[in-house]
């Protein structure tokens, strides 16, 4: 039910769609036209290919048509043979049972009150959006949402959107989107696939973006003071301020947002009701790690498309030209060797800010994170954080773990895992990986030849040739 605020006063009229229609001052109205023709732009624009958009829609990709094995996939056939069930209470509806069936535990929670999701009348700093994840799948709830949103990675076909209807049934059916969720997630914001996006804003006091100020797309390499505006956050991070946990007052300066007014946010009851949610937590480091994992997703993604796109065409050229069928011409190479160069980049943390201060969260995730391993003989992990001059201890995402990543096609393996040696080595040419430390890519050699196959395969390989 909408509430009363004192920006936007509700008109108790329904139209035949059940959106509420609002009488807004001029100032939010003003905002909510911006935001409409943001919308409208996009909707309208041409739907083939965007600015940097790949055409996942054609061959070979078909990512309408092409057959999915994610984890929602995979639970659906379980529902559907009876091996699971999904169980609704009155609280949250499917939301715990459906955690539980994919495997995410409530401590990755974190809350964004912006209205920057579909089901947006439902969202405000009194009644934010909860999101959860793991290393494959993420979810969106809201209180008293009509769906629940997923988002799940598929080694082959990207990122896939499904919702599961808030009503309590007999067998519950989950349902893939077919290009609604794209009008966000496919753009140049995710790598021109369909991708993962979180964004910053400067948020109304109804949660509404002041899109005018503009928004940020962030990931590791964001600086904090562009983090997380339109976000709760709950931990310590001492003097390094972020947007997080405040709205913008003065919509005609937005820039003079109170940061010291959302540092170091430790209790989040004074907000809202936090006892409707699964945790009372929006823990930094839970965010910290959802921003490096969702743009690590969406260039996997990109070099999965590309590279199948690169020899698809390779061979339409190649029977033009009757040359040989695994003939690799210099220009696919160069397309394998441009994707290979932007995944390195980001996988290794070459551009990842610096921390100032340590970062300390409010929930269990860092300390249940880190413990997920796998572990080389030496007890090392990946996955185990730092949080005092950079997220994780040894830098090297522990997402080369992941079904979508293995699932890479071997032109982008083979190269990938050559570049990679040689980076490890201290013999790659690039300036850009010259922040690792010795100590740094000694470790991350010997954890991954421990705990990577592929990488102790393709190694192994390497160094036969070479001698």
């Amino acid at each position: 039910m909408w509430q009363r605020d004192p920006i936007a006063e509700p008109v108790r009229t329904v139209v035949a769609s059940r959106v509420p229609v609002c009488r807004l001052r001029t100032a939010e109205w003003a905002d909510a036209l911006v935001w409409c023709l943001a919308v409208v732009g996009v909707m309208c624009s041409v739907p083939a290919i965007a600015l940097g958009q790949l055409d996942f829609e054609a061959a070979p990709i078909r990512y309408y048509d092409a057959p999915v094995d994610d984890a929602v996939t995979r639970l659906e056939a379980d529902l559907d043979a009876g091996r699971v069930r999904l169980d609704y209470d009155g609280k949250t509806g499917y939301l715990r049972s459906l955690l539980g069936a994919l495997g995410i535990a409530p401590d990755t929670q974190v809350l964004v009150f912006s209205k920057t999701s579909f089901q947006q009348r439902r969202i405000s700093p009194r009644t934010p959006r909860a999101l959860y994840f793991n290393d494959d799948v993420y979810l969106g709830w809201v209180p008293d949402g009509d769906v629940i949103e997923i988002a799940s990675v598929d080694p082959q076909q990207g990122v896939i959107f499904y919702t599961l209807r808030q009503e309590s049934m007999a067998k519950p059916r989950i349902v893939r989107d077919r290009g609604n969720c794209l009008t966000c997630h496919a753009s140049s914001r995710t790598r021109g696939v369909p991708g993962l996006l979180v964004r910053s804003v400067f948020p109304s006091p109804t949660g509404l973006p002041h899109f005018g100020a503009g928004t940020f797309r962030i990931n590791h390499a964001s600086p904090l003071r562009k983090r997380w505006g339109g976000w709760y956050v709950t931990g310590t991070h001492g003097k390094q301020r972020h947007m997080g946990n405040v709205v913008v007052k003065d919509r005609y300066h937005p820039e003079a947002i109170d940061v010291d007014a959302g540092a170091n946010v430790t209790d989040l009851s004074g907000r809202f009701d936090t006892s409707r949610y699964l945790t009372p937590h929006s823990d930094i480091v839970a965010l910290m790690v959802l921003e490096h994992q969702t743009d690590m997703h969406n260039l996997i993604v990109r070099a999965n498309f590309e590279a199948r796109l690169a020899w698809h065409q390779n061979a339409i050229m190649n029977e033009a030209l009757e040359r040989e069928p695994d003939y690799v011409s210099d220009s696919t190479r160069r397309r394998i060797d441009r994707v290979v160069d932007d995944l390195l980049k980001y996988m290794l943390f070459t551009d990842e800010i610096e921390l100032t201060d340590p970062i300390r969260g409010t929930s269990g995730f860092a300390a249940r994170f880190s413990s997920l391993g796998p572990r080389d003989s030496r007890g090392r992990s990946l996955r185990q954080l730092d949080l005092k001059r950079r997220l994780f201890r040894y830098p090297c995402s522990y997402l080369v773990y992941s079904a979508a990543f293995r699932s890479l096609p071997p032109l982008v393996k083979d190269r990938l895992f050559e570049r990679l040696y040689r980076i490890l080595h201290g013999d790659d040419p690039d300036p850009a990986f010259a922040r690792l430390t010795a100590a740094d890519r000694k470790a991350i050699f010997e954890i991954l030849s421990e705990t990577l196959p592929d990488a102790r395969a393709a190694w192994a390989r390497l160094t036969a040739g070479d001698g």
